[in-house]
């Protein structure tokens, strides 16, 4: 019932946990806003959620390799909105899981799209979070809690999403606002990605 018309900005929507959550939310009723590369995608998504019972929906694509995009989407959210209550990051670049290579601007691709895109939409998103006592939601791993082999650019970006979170959760704290941070730290889930890079 707390999500019954709940606004919500969900990145990362268009397949795996991202989809499945906005498919969660849109069976409470929530107004949601999705955002993920793929439009074409992201509209099979919205479809579905409308079907569900989302009490309204709407979609942008955006790449979050530019550094642009986080604020645009953002603003699109609480256009169409009128506000937000939660903010969920669930986003991530295709990643490769090999041996590392020396590949940097690879590592710093990656670190654009996993943890300052975060930083981004989280920057942008507080104000307004803050003026209904919004949740800010960060989905990350295990490999940025444990160090694990092929995974060293992945698992740098993790890393550094739990450090930047969690001090943040205790700085909000410190300054008595009200926006909640909750950090999801995931084992394997069996998404087409994942099956991917674990043959």
């Amino acid at each position: 019932e707390s999500l019954s018309g709940a606004r919500v900005l969900l990145t990362g929507a268009s397949a795996g946990i991202g989809e499945q959550m906005a498919y969660h939310y849109a069976r409470f009723g929530a107004e949601i806003v999705l955002t993920a590369r793929r439009e074409a995608v992201l509209q099979k998504v919205v479809e579905k959620c409308l079907t569900l019972g989302a009490k309204k929906i709407f979609y942008i694509p955006a790449d979050m390799s530019s550094p642009s995009e986080p604020e645009k989407v953002v603003q699109f959210a609480v256009q169409k909105l009128g506000g937000l209550d939660y903010l969920v990051l669930n986003h991530i670049g295709v990643t490769r899981f090999q041996m590392w290579a020396g590949d940097v601007e690879y590592t710093r691709w990656l670190m654009q799209v996993n943890f300052f895109s975060y930083v981004a939409l989280a920057t942008a998103a507080l104000p307004i979070l803050e003026k209904d006592k919004g949740a800010l939601v960060v989905v990350s791993s295990l490999t940025g809690q444990i160090p694990t082999p092929f995974t060293t650019s992945y698992s740098a970006t993790k890393f550094a999403l739990d450090g930047f979170f969690s001090s943040l959760r205790h700085e909000l704290t410190m300054q008595k606002r009200n926006i909640s941070v909750t950090l999801c730290i995931l084992g394997l889930i069996d998404t087409h990605m994942a099956l991917e890079n674990t043959r």
